[in-house]
């Protein structure tokens, strides 16, 4: 482990970036930019009024923040001055915003109307430094965990983490002061505050905010903004290749994206032809910012890259793939992947139990199956908890949903176990259509040629779209359950047929 003088907090890359980029333009929406030297001046002033309303460090304070310039000032304000951000969700439902409060106890709630409040637009803040008064080991914030039921595992992440994520993302994809980076993905996860918020100040870089993800008018911000990178998780990037094809989707200054999961190479490649621009892939998770990406243009295709390093301290991350005795798998093999650096989660707030359960002697466990490969990268095989049994076997969802995917008449498929009156489960397909509607026999058929028996579902489920994530995730806990009377029994229909259904879902 590196000493604590080698790490930096969130305020210390404001400050640099204040200092050394001053009056350049760094935050952009459509209703103007923030300079860098305006923005610490910002985030000075929301320290002030936060100060004025009781908050100390240490203290809990919940916002529920939008991707816009006042919240990135609030959320930069609450960690430089060493207080803790509780971020959640501003579409949580009341109810489930209650039972953050009640989980967290924060002292300060602060709501859309508070902003304005605490940000204000041409404040007398101080222009000078903000850091001091955090440290690299101090907690940033509490990040609950999205999809579980009950009480929230709430995240704790470090200052040391952010500035970390902060300083490698650019090195990682090449990105200098000359690039403009843009993010619709929320400030109340990981990925657009550790990467998108911080990657820029490290770098200098200007940051396009949007509010919320318009597959529609993405492109068109991009080339409005002169934005050359942009961040995207889940389905964001297919949701984009499925709008209506433009003679000018090339005609802008992106040049990368940044994703995950990997697409298939064939498909890569598609995308890059199609927006002119190098797609860049990685995998992490709120415990650890510090996972795997493909490292400075490597081009490992449909794998999640090598482990993070950083670019000034040299080897900091350290993975390992372990079967379910412990033992360390050999390349070929498949386990679950485990990951140890500096930028690891110290556990789950007020959850020791849980924490002791996910690390182990330093060894965060991630809960993801990985195939390891011979030249050093993985590829990422299925959430552990998603890994599902039929007939003995274990099988991927992850693996079924490829195969449907690759249909031409299927434009996204989601696939999940449910319950099966012979014990273990069977497996179900919700399927969306490319267009109009999709024969299930014949896809039923086309996934029999390509899946061993076992890995092809019983039950099939035509949907106009799949229920999302604010992150663009399938939301699997958000398909319908049951079996509705549109839903095929393939097996019913085997055991009576002698010819084709008379009607298909559509």
């Amino acid at each position: 482990m590196l000493s604590e003088a080698s790490y930096r907090t969130i305020p210390e890359l404001l400050d640099d970036a204040a200092d050394s980029h001053g009056d350049r333009a760094w935050l952009r929406t459509d209703d103007g930019s923030v300079s860098f030297s305006r923005a610490r001046a910002d985030v000075a002033a929301a320290i002030a009024a936060l100060r004025e309303r009781g908050i100390g460090k240490g203290d809990l304070v919940m916002v529920a923040p939008r991707t816009t310039p006042a919240y990135a000032s609030l959320w930069l304000a609450i960690t430089s001055m060493g207080a803790i951000a509780v971020t959640v969700n501003p579409a949580n439902t009341a109810a489930e915003m209650n039972g953050l409060v009640s989980q967290a106890s924060p002292k300060l709630v602060i709501t859309d109307d508070d902003v304005a409040d605490i940000v204000r637009a041409g404040s007398m803040g101080s222009e000078g430094p903000v850091a001091g008064m955090a440290t690299p080991d101090d907690v940033a914030v509490l990040i609950p965990t999205s999809g579980t039921t009950g009480r929230s595992k709430l995240v704790m992440q470090t200052h040391r983490a952010y500035a970390m994520a902060g300083e490698g993302f650019p090195w990682w994809l090449e990105l200098t002061s000359d690039d403009v980076l843009m993010t619709a993905l929320p400030l109340f996860h990981l990925n657009a505050p550790a990467y998108s918020l911080m990657g820029s100040l490290a770098c200098g870089a200007g940051l396009v905010l949007l509010e919320r993800f318009s597959a529609s008018g993405f492109i068109d911000a991009a080339r409005r903004h002169g934005a050359t990178e942009f961040n995207a998780i889940g389905a964001m990037v297919e949701i984009l290749m499925r709008q209506p094809e433009r003679p000018d989707d090339a005609d802008t200054a992106l040049r990368i994206c940044y994703t995950g999961p990997s697409p298939t190479k064939e498909r890569q490649l598609e995308i890059e032809r199609r927006f002119g621009l190098r797609v860049v892939c990685g995998y992490a998770m709120s415990e650890s910012p510090y996972a795997l990406v493909w490292h400075r243009g490597m081009r490992p295709y449909g794998t999640l890259g090598v482990p993070r390093q950083h670019p000034a301290l040299g080897h900091v991350n350290d993975a390992r793939v372990i079967d379910d005795s412990g033992n360390e798998v050999a390349p070929g093999a498949s386990g679950e992947l485990l990951l140890r650096n500096p930028t690891v989660t110290p556990g789950y707030w007020e959850m020791p139990e849980e924490t002791a359960r996910v690390i182990v002697d330093g060894w965060l466990h991630t809960g993801d199956l990985v195939t390891v490969n011979a030249d050093g990268t993985y590829t990422f095989v299925s959430r552990i908890k998603e890994v599902l049994r039929r007939r003995g076997e274990n099988l991927s969802p992850v693996e079924v949903q490829d195969v449907l995917e690759l249909h031409p008449d299927v434009a996204e498929a989601a696939v999940v176990g449910v319950p099966s009156e012979l014990s273990e489960e069977e497996i179900k397909a919700f399927v969306v259509p490319a267009a109009g509607t999709v024969d299930l026999p014949t896809l039923r058929a086309f996934a029999a040629e390509k899946l061993a028996a076992f890995k092809v579902p019983r039950y099939w489920q035509v949907m106009s779209e799949l229920p999302r994530t604010p992150t663009q995730r399938i939301a699997k806990h958000r398909l319908p359950t049951g079996h509705p009377p549109e839903e095929w029994d393939a097996d019913e229909w085997d055991a009576g047929r002698d010819g084709r259904p008379d009607t298909l879902p559509s």
